[in-house]
Formats: C-alpha cells, structure tokens, sequence
C-alpha cells in the first residue's frame, strides 16, 4: 500500500508540473511570434498606414521623383560599398569607403533615378488600362528593346566617366566592350521583374522595386567586374616583377 501510495504520489506531481511546463513554452513561442508580428506591422503598415512601407509609398505618391532620387542614390552608393567589400577592393586608405561611393551616390539620384522615372512613367502611360494578355507582352518587349538599351547606355557611360574615362573614344569603347553582357542579363533578369510588378504591385511601385533588382544584379557585376580587374593588376605586377599595395584606377589619371 505504502509503495503504491508513493507512485500515485509522483504520478500527480508530474502530472501538476506538466501544465507549468507548457505553459512557460507556450508563453515563449507566443512573445516570439507577437515580436514577429509586431515587426512584420511595423514594416508593412498591417492594417493601418503607420508601417515603414506605407510611409514609404505615401512620400512616393507624394513626391514621386524626390523620393525615387533619396532611393536610387542611396542603393547605388551601398552597392558600391558592398560590392567593394566583396572583392575585397580597399581604397589606399584601407577602407571600403572609396571615392567612388559619393559618384555613385550622384549617378544614382541625378541619372539613374529621373531617367528611370520619366521612361517607366513613359511606358505606363502608353500602356494604362491595357490590361490584355497581349498588351502586357506587348509592354514586355517594348521595355526591353526600347527602354532597357537606353538605361544601360547610359549606366555604361557613366560608369565609364566615374572608372576615369575623359574621352568619347574611351566612354565609347566602354559601352561597346559591355553592352551585350549588359544586355543579356537585362533580358533574362526584366521579363521576370516586369511580369512580377504587372500582376503584384501598384504602378508607384514599380521604379523602387526595379531599383532594388537592379541593386541586387549591380551588386553582382560589379564585384565581379572588381574581382577580375584586381586579379589581372596582379598579374601584371608579378610579371612585371613588382608588387602594390595601392589601388589602380581603370583608366590613369593623377587622382582619385
């Protein structure tokens, strides 16, 4: 009796303990997904307009092109910093911080962004209330052929002046050597974005978002783009029998 007693003694106080147990768990996944919830709210506005992203969207219906330049330049200046650190391309200070970040930041909010803004506009004026299959496809082809060529011209362009270039001859050369590569990731890379935005987002939406793919892909490239150009400068200093430690502009000038 007396060992029965005490199993059915043990058996009851697990039992009691058991509802604390679950309940402490249970209070910690639910801090944890209030916490989520609460970040997902504060990001996307939920069912209110106070999130960072319907902020956002009310200055882009606002102040359509301020707010597209304030984007563009920032992206265009982080991707610098990020493809530099990628690379692993230090200035001749040691940092990543180079002066090609500000004329990044410059091409970004006084080209990139009033040349994205006023063709996107362009395209969605000659294809508002078309909403056909064939017109969408329509405007698909019409983006890459017309708008995304001129966009990448002059991204080339100025990328070309900012790398050092000071004559047509080099800006030209430049495009000529990197329009067709440009090109083809602009064709397999647009379709998708410009179909994505046709079926998901509003039309204000479409310039940042296109900026934030574009971030993205130019991210990549130009790490790339820094990667092979490091690797081929120390190449030619070990052939040369030398070794640098600085950092070698793409076309030579007296500073950067």
């Amino acid at each position: 009796m007396s060992v029965k007693f005490e199993q059915e003694t043990i058996r009851q106080s697990t039992v009691r303990g058991e509802p604390g147990k679950h309940h402490s768990h249970h209070h910690v996944e639910k801090l944890g997904h209030d916490a989520v919830h609460e970040l997902g709210e504060r990001i996307t506005g939920g069912h209110t307009a106070s999130g960072y992203l319907a902020a956002y969207l009310k200055q882009l219906q606002s102040n359509p092109l301020r707010t597209k330049m304030l984007t563009s330049g920032t992206l265009a200046a982080l991707q610098e910093v990020i493809a530099s650190w990628i690379a692993h391309d230090r200035s001749r200070h040691g940092n990543y911080i180079t002066p090609r970040v500000p004329k990044m930041a410059i091409y970004g909010t006084f080209i990139s962004a009033p040349l994205g803004h006023a063709l996107i506009g362009l395209l969605q004026k000659v294809f508002a209330g078309r909403t056909s299959l064939k017109s969408k496809i329509l405007q698909i082809l019409v983006s890459n052929l017309i708008i995304s060529p001129i966009q990448n011209t002059v991204y080339l362009a100025s990328m070309a002046i900012i790398a050092g270039a000071r004559t047509i001859h080099q800006i030209r050369a430049t495009i000529r050597a990197g329009f067709m590569p440009v090109m083809k990731v602009s064709w397999i890379t647009s379709p998708l974005a410009l179909a994505f935005a046709q079926k998901f987002l509003p039309e204000q939406t479409w310039v940042p978002f296109f900026n934030i793919i574009a971030f993205i892909i130019g991210t990549y490239i130009n790490a790339h783009t820094k990667k092979k150009r490091l690797a081929a400068l120390r190449r030619k200093h070990y052939n040369e029998g030398r070794s640098t430690s600085g950092r070698t502009d793409d076309y030579p000038r007296r500073d950067y």
